[in-house]
């Protein structure tokens, strides 16, 4: 960024405000997006449909930060992960019931987002992300440890209970519009942060970290910030899924489901606002559908891959925004 000044790059220019076109873009979209929701339990699995959204929660929750705040994690599993194993363990064993769990497990999340948030922030770049990968390391290897965790066993038959002591989250249906509610929340206040005056913000450390410096605002805080926003809503998206497949094992803290979140975002559409809920979509649609392939489904999410950054950097929906010339 320091090379880019040197070089002759404007400085970061005051942030403008959403046309009336894209705000009205924008609130047709998730007008949309809502219709489908309520619609889409009557025409697919809603157990498939609830795995989407709680990946697009989580894709959403790494594109705040990685989209917005310029920041790089190879290791949101961590967040994940430990937040599913504390909303299935509370929920088993503590016997409280689905909303508290799953508030025990993104506060969980959160608790470790500003932990590792402000150990990692000290350093850019590559060296960033590699400490985050370091971290959700030392996470995964405390689950394979911990006796709380199971270990390989994991977490199994978590029971679904009542929510608010009076909605049955057996029937799968019931249990959908619970996390589609969920889901719609998370999203809507990624939008707000997105849209509000520390969004901008976050924008302009992105763009030319040193220019946002020199005008006064105190970057290190606006990334940890962000940082613990996007742990916690990544930490919801792992307790809820802990909820909907009554199971929470050593997958959910793999580095491999940290490079899968990130390939949602990077396939959707990095640094828009709906593209990683398309991304997460196609990848847990592969994932489902191509199931008989076995392992050769990583090498098809590969092609895939490859074929969206060659064609469109921009992803699916960064692709639509450039053909639209408005914002997505």
């Amino acid at each position: 960024m320091a090379d880019a000044i040197t070089a002759g790059v404007s400085p970061v220019a005051p942030a403008t405000p959403e046309s009336k076109s894209t705000r009205v873009l924008h609130r047709n979209v998730l007008i949309g997006l809502t219709v489908v929701l309520l619609v889409a339990p009557f025409l697919l699995y809603p157990v498939f449909l609830m795995k989407v959204l709680c990946f697009a929660l989580f894709a959403l929750a790494l594109n705040l930060l990685l989209g917005y705040g310029g920041l790089l994690s190879f290791g949101h599993a961590a967040y994940f992960g430990m937040a599913s194993y504390i909303s299935a363990y509370t929920a088993k064993w503590w016997g409280v019931t689905p909303e508290v769990s799953i508030l025990a497990g993104t506060a969980t999340a959160a608790l470790l987002g500003l932990v590792f948030g402000a150990l990692s922030i000290r350093r850019q770049g590559i060296y960033f992300s590699m400490i985050t990968l370091a971290l959700a390391q030392m996470v995964f290897f405390f689950s394979v440890q911990a006796k709380f965790t199971g270990g390989e066993d994991g977490i199994q038959a978590v029971p679904r209970g009542h929510m608010f002591g009076f909605i049955n989250l057996a029937d799968d249906r019931t249990l959908y519009y619970v996390v589609a509610a969920i889901f719609m929340a998370g999203l809507l206040l990624i939008y707000r942060i997105i849209h509000s005056p520390f969004g901008q913000v976050l924008k302009a450390i992105r763009d030319n970290e040193p220019r946002a410096i020199s005008l006064g605002f105190r970057a290190n805080q606006y990334k940890l910030m962000v940082f613990v926003l996007s742990t916690t809503l990544a930490g919801l998206a792992g307790a809820t899924k802990a909820i909907v497949f009554q199971l929470a094992s050593l997958t959910d803290v793999h580095w491999s489901m940290s490079g899968e979140v990130v390939l949602m975002t990077l396939v959707g559409g990095m640094g828009t606002v709906f593209g990683p809920i398309f991304g997460a979509l196609v990848i847990v649609a592969m994932e489902n559908y191509l199931a008989t392939l076995g392992a050769w489904v990583t090498i098809v999410q590969g092609i895939v891959f490859v074929f969206c950054v060659l064609l469109f950097r921009e992803g699916i929906v960064g692709l639509f925004a450039r053909w639209l010339k408005q914002p997505l």
